[in-house]
């Protein structure tokens, strides 16, 4: 890990946001995301209880899926249609590995449904991803690929490659890797490992360079 880098973006977004996301600009952001109102209603409709309706279960993922603004809009309605094409049996199979990735086994859960979802070319990283990622924000990370290739790229993460079919290899170094940079900066770059993965994100040189161009069009 190249931790000067990380703390060359710490510095460069703590003067551009004094505060990091309690700064006014980034709470307004972060309000667009809803991530609290987010996690809230994921660890209602996942407990370990629900899961005894298999059907509900789905139907609520369905409805954490569109109403998630990590995932394009090109994603929410393939998997929509998706889930409601399953089999009676795939039906259960997806409620099995869900269930697997946030109360049992999170290895097994991931693959799962990678193999399942990869018949319907829907084993994406962005909606396995999610649903652990709200219902334990302090933990688990949410995978957006444009994102995790280039804060590997950026930040030099060891032995990280990334591949666009999920796997648990990956997603366990990765989400280590977040969790340790997470320890190397202040607290308020991190209210939850989105918000984190959002300060990654801005840290890198397209975006900034991005970010830079909207500063200049606006003054």
């Amino acid at each position: 890990m190249n931790i000067d880098a990380l703390l060359q973006a710490e510095t460069h977004f703590f003067q551009r946001y004094p505060g990091g996301f309690a700064h006014p600009d980034l709470l307004v952001t972060l309000k667009k995301h809803r991530v609290e109102k987010m996690v809230a209603q994921t660890q209602e409709d996942f407990a370990q209880t629900s899961f005894v309706h298999t059907e509900e279960v789905l139907q609520n993922w369905i409805k954490i899926v569109g109403r998630s603004s990590m995932v394009s809009l090109f994603e929410k309605p393939k998997f929509k249609d998706c889930i409601n094409s399953l089999s009676a049996q795939d039906k259960t199979l997806a409620g099995e590995g869900l269930y697997d990735q946030l109360h049992g086994d999170p290895e097994l859960g991931l693959t799962t449904l990678v193999s399942l979802f990869a018949r319907h070319k829907m084993a994406k990283w962005t909606l396995l991803s999610l649903v652990p990622a709200y219902y334990r924000p302090s933990v688990e990370v949410f995978i957006k690929p444009t994102t995790a290739k280039g804060v590997i790229a950026h930040f030099d993460l060891p032995g990280l490659v990334y591949h666009s079919r999920p796997s648990w290899l990956f997603y366990q170094a990765y989400r280590s890797e977040l969790n340790a940079m997470k320890e190397l900066v202040d607290i308020n770059l991190s209210p939850n490992n989105a918000a984190f993965s959002g300060f990654l994100m801005m840290s890198l040189p397209k975006a900034q360079s991005v970010g830079q161009r909207g500063s200049s069009a606006a003054s």
